[in-house]
């Protein structure tokens, strides 16, 4: 026989009581800007905060997030701010890739390059890129060779 847990009244959290709480990787994760861009040095941002949430990188390795996401890293790590590592990349306003279709030969190597999958085309056929799921972290630009591919501020 189950029961029914009473209705709650009032303000309260946004999870039922008995949830777990988000792991430290995945609150770490969660601050970052999900640009998969690779110039923290690591694959991607999960496997970036999952290095911080072990104590192996720092908080300033992400240009994308730049020195206020630098800094809501450490206040979550309780370690003192630091200011994003500029040897790494500029830290850039959001932007979008868009492919010019009329000088894209379809070789794929722009879709192969995607960490998000962003990208899709067969090969010799245009490609295009789906906006809601670029990250814009550029890694497609220098892998097409026939240089189609800009990025546009969002």
């Amino acid at each position: 026989m189950s029961t029914i847990p009473p209705p709650r009244h009032g303000p309260g959290p946004p999870f039922p009581m008995n949830a777990p709480l988000p792991s430290l990787v995945e609150r770490l994760d969660r601050l970052l800007p999900q640009t998969q861009c690779g110039q923290c040095g690591y694959d991607g941002c999960r496997p970036y905060a999952d290095a911080m949430a072990r104590g192996e990188a720092g908080v300033d390795h992400c240009p994308p997030g730049g020195d206020a996401g630098a800094r809501a890293l450490a206040r979550l790590l309780q370690v003192p701010a630091r200011p994003y590592d500029r040897r790494r990349g500029q830290h850039k306003a959001p932007q979008v890739a868009v492919i010019v279709e009329a000088d894209c030969i379809g070789c794929t190597k722009c879709i192969k390059a995607c960490p998000v999958d962003a990208i899709v085309g067969g090969a010799k056929r245009m490609h295009v890129v789906l906006e809601p799921l670029c990250t814009g972290c550029e890694l497609c630009v220098p892998a097409c060779p026939v240089d189609c591919i800009a990025l546009l501020d969002v």
